[in-house]
């Protein structure tokens, strides 16, 4: 434990996980190119380990949204920080998240997304936090459901902190 941060999924659980995930991606996508949106900064640790493990041909491009700042509760607010810098016309689209919390971040990503004409559009996330959410979304690949717990660790933070962590833990 590093400041009173208790392992809720060890490093060797997520990394098995990731595992699982990526043979069902590459089973799902068999046969296409998968483009993987990592949204930023949260997702960057899970998009690369997922990434280096799907057996069908992956282009990446990024995204950064703000709704949190550094509150431990979404402001509801969705802000595009940064754009995708790549048509995903025609594009198979998984989108990779660290954690659905509210729902609201990944429901306007999929409503913008949608706009721009994908193939398919789906979404990945490590973390999925059911009690907390306001809007429905659909998520087809989900690593671990978890509590109402605020947590940090593999690519989570507060407040920039804890990123760097290789396991999730409860602040």
């Amino acid at each position: 434990m590093i400041d009173n941060i208790k392992v809720m999924i060890s490093e060797e659980k997520i990394q098995k996980r990731i595992d699982e995930l990526a043979k069902q991606i590459s089973k799902d996508y068999e046969g296409k190119n998968v483009h993987l949106i990592c949204i930023l900064k949260g997702s960057v640790f899970f998009s690369c380990d997922l990434a280096k493990r799907i057996t069908v041909p992956v282009t990446m491009d990024f995204m950064s949204v703000s709704s949190y700042g550094d509150e431990k509760v979404s402001s509801g607010r969705v802000r595009i920080v940064k754009d995708l810098d790549e048509s995903i016309q025609g594009k198979d689209v998984l989108i990779i998240e660290d954690i659905i919390d509210s729902g609201r971040t990944l429901a306007y990503l999929i409503e913008l997304l949608g706009t721009r004409a994908p193939n398919s559009l789906n979404i990945c996330t490590l973390l999925d936090k059911p009690d907390r959410r306001v809007t429905d979304v659909l998520v087809k690949y989900v690593g671990f459901e978890i509590p109402d717990e605020f947590v940090v660790g593999y690519g989570l933070d507060y407040q920039q902190k804890y990123r760097n962590l290789p396991y999730v833990g409860i602040v």
